[in-house]
């Protein structure tokens, strides 16, 4: 899952109808949200979006974590997630 952040009217002039805001329908559009997601799943979808709205990538970052299923088993859950920062003059 692709998730957006940052404000509201924003999110919706670049990504217009393919911006997921089920979880958080009624944000006014001068507020900022971390809740809104994008329809598709493919990252470069999301950046095209981005670039022909004239912005550009000036940070990112990623994590992954490690967790074991259970006690008795040697079944690990991996968890990463990677975050992107964009910016327009």
């Amino acid at each position: 899952r692709i998730m957006v952040c940052g404000k509201t009217s924003l999110a919706k002039e670049v990504f217009g109808d393919t911006l997921n805001e089920s979880r958080d329908p009624d944000r006014p559009p001068e507020r900022y949200t971390s809740r809104y997601y994008l329809k598709f799943t493919f990252l470069e979808q999301a950046f095209d979006k981005l670039a022909d709205a004239g912005f550009h990538m000036v940070a990112c970052n990623s994590t992954g974590t490690c967790a074991f299923a259970h006690d008795q088993t040697d079944d690990r859950i991996w968890t990463s997630y990677t975050e992107y920062v964009f910016y327009r003059e």
